[in-house]
């Protein structure tokens, strides 16, 4: 019924105007500016959506742009939810496959819901601005997106459907065996009061406690200092809200699923015991399998974001320190959208994985760039120092963490995310007191900032996407050299910062070379290949057979030429082909009897 509400809601929110793509009526697009503009497709940005909501949403975008957004179910979760990416492109350019396309994904953990809305805002944005904002059109023309919104559509729904804490539901929902008791997520958390949230049980404690109530808020407590009379507190925490429903004489020890899918990635993956959560090998969960089985079959994915939650950062790899360091070309085209991120992010930090977070064995973006050679960034969104944006450390002088999180909910939430202490009778722990914050404070933006997070971190992708190779044939020219034989000379050249083949897919040969092929009816190639010095076209490094069909091992590098020579005999119409996995196929058409630069 809700679903149905929501979706007739979505159904209304259209309004007149111009012509989009896809047909119909639409407004004159939605760049950014607040005056005399009106989306097509009305979504509220000041909310998150649960799974099927999340889906609802980008269902009513492929109707509103039909042919634009589709979507194909690659797979299903454990507890049998549809795994669906939705590919957007421009179909009258060609079909995704033949662009170059960037992936982004949202939700690998359940708790990490902005991710999902990040993907949604992403295809919404290049929708809303395609008939009026030239960049927006050439990117869905030049490229393609294949946006998968939930990796982890189990923990999402349970994380909105289910009482949790900000950290609880990370994980997926298949069965495992915390505490090694031979039974199966039988001791998670509980909801003691019914109110939906897990929050924190508090016990008072005269005079052998370790913590005391502050002075100016008997809401927050704290650690009494340590003294040398003997003084100590008349508070104790006794953990997250739950019971001990197995008996063991623990609490919580034992919740639901207890694994990681960004650790089950088969770059640097290591087995339970040195990185937690990794299953039982890479690709066990069918959740990674089948994302995995999809990469694998788009050799066109030139770029990958994936986007978690907490912490502003821009994270790339390696994961670990014993990976040692990513090839210079490499990190020359991270650095530059690296810095351009944390330009266009304010308060993220643009970081490497291993060394500035923690080791990560297993992730999914060390496994997009050292096993598939893409350039790959994960973007945790949201960061608490945009509470109190005009504060050196993000927070009021002279406050805690603690402080400063119970005065911005005062303040500008007017209480609105605190539990307040109530009493409770705990079968083991006698009277106590459960409160706290809810579970979508902490990890998560207050509804009035959750905009503003998803347009930056979106905008952070769409650069990326625009990053990534374009290829142009700049020039041709037909050189009589006497006696019948002709020189034919090709500049490619990438316009974009990304190569079409990284460093380290060279170094590994991940994936199919480049090749720039000349053919022609008339035509007979004698000799062809690389040439070596712009100025000296004789020096040219031949190719040892198929002299018209030349491999480019290493691609064409970020904003740089490659000059191709052909010794040739023959008259008439031929053809320069430049193909890649990772650009668009150009093709340019000339006259063998034309001397000097060809009329392309």
């Amino acid at each position: 019924m809700m679903l149905s509400l929501f979706l007739a809601a979505c159904a209304s929110c259209q309004s007149a105007g111009d012509t989009a793509p896809g047909g119909g009526a639409q407004s004159t697009g939605f760049s950014g500016t607040s005056v005399g503009v009106r989306p097509s497709v009305e979504i509220a940005w000041n909310r998150f959506y649960d799974d099927e909501e999340v889906y609802a949403l980008l269902d009513q975008l492929a109707a509103r742009y039909p042919g634009f957004l589709s979507s194909e179910t690659i797979g299903r979760s454990v507890e049998d939810r549809p795994m669906r990416v939705f590919k957007l492109t421009d179909p009258s350019t060609g079909a995704d496959t033949a662009k170059p396309a960037m992936w982004i994904d949202g939700n690998v953990h359940g708790n990490e819901i902005q991710g999902s809305e990040a993907v949604v805002y992403t295809a919404w944005y290049l929708l809303e601005n395609y008939a009026t904002n030239p960049k927006a059109r050439e990117l869905l023309e030049q490229s393609a997106f294949y946006l998968l919104p939930m990796v982890n559509p189990d923990g999402r729904a349970s994380w909105f459907r289910d009482a949790h804490n900000p950290h609880s539901s990370r994980t997926g929902r298949r069965p495992v065996d915390d505490d090694g008791d031979g039974r199966f997520d039988e001791d998670g958390p509980d909801d003691l009061d019914g109110d939906g949230h897990i929050v924190t049980m508090r016990k008072h404690v005269p005079g052998t406690g370790t913590h005391r109530l502050n002075a100016d808020d008997p809401r927050l407590l704290e650690p009494v200092p340590a003294n040398d009379r003997g003084l100590r507190g008349d508070w104790i925490f006794v953990g997250t809200e739950g019971l001990d429903n197995d008996g063991d004489g623990r609490i919580n020890e034992d919740s639901s699923g207890g694994y990681d899918m960004n650790r089950a990635w088969p770059s640097m993956w290591q087995p339970e015991h040195v990185q937690f959560g990794a299953g039982n090998y890479p690709l066990f969960w069918p959740e990674t399998r089948c994302i995995a089985r999809f990469l694998l079959a788009h050799p066109n994915v030139a770029g990958v974001q994936s986007f978690h939650n907490n912490g502003g950062m821009i994270l790339r790899g390696p994961g670990a320190e014993a990976f040692g360091e990513y090839p210079s070309r490499d990190v020359a085209v991270y650095d530059e959208l690296g810095r351009d991120g944390e330009r266009m992010l304010p308060f993220y930090r643009y970081m490497i994985i291993w060394r500035d977070l923690y080791s990560v064995f297993g992730g999914f973006v060390t496994w997009t760039y050292e096993g598939l050679g893409i350039i790959s960034f994960t973007n945790e969104l949201w960061n608490e120092d945009q509470r109190f944006a005009n504060l050196p450390g993000g927070r009021p002088a002279g406050m805690g963490p603690d402080a400063a999180d119970q005065f911005f909910d005062d303040r500008m939430l007017l209480g609105g995310g605190f539990v307040d202490w109530h009493p409770f009778q705990h079968p083991l722990y006698g009277d106590i007191e459960i409160g706290g914050f809810r579970k979508d404070v902490g990890r998560v933006p207050p509804s009035f900032l959750i905009e503003e997070m998803l347009h930056r971190n979106a905008l952070f992708a769409i650069r990326h996407a625009a990053a990534m190779p374009r290829v142009v044939i700049e020039e041709t020219l037909v050189t009589d050299l006497g006696d019948g034989l002709l020189a034919v000379d090709v500049v490619l050249r990438n316009e974009n910062p990304i190569p079409t083949r990284t460093q380290r897919a060279v170094e590994k040969r991940i994936g199919s070379a480049d090749v720039l092929s000349l053919e022609g009816s008339g035509l007979q190639v004698l000799a062809g290949g690389i040439r070596t010095d712009r100025f000296r076209p004789e020096l040219v490094q031949l190719a040892e057979r198929e002299p018209e069909r030349l491999i480019l091992e290493q691609g064409v590098a970020g904003r740089s030429q490659v000059r191709a020579r052909w010794f040739v005999r023959g008259k008439g119409k031929a053809g320069v082909q430049f193909q890649s996995d990772k650009a668009r196929s150009v093709r340019v058409e000339f006259d063998l009897g034309q001397v000097g630069p060809a009329k392309q």
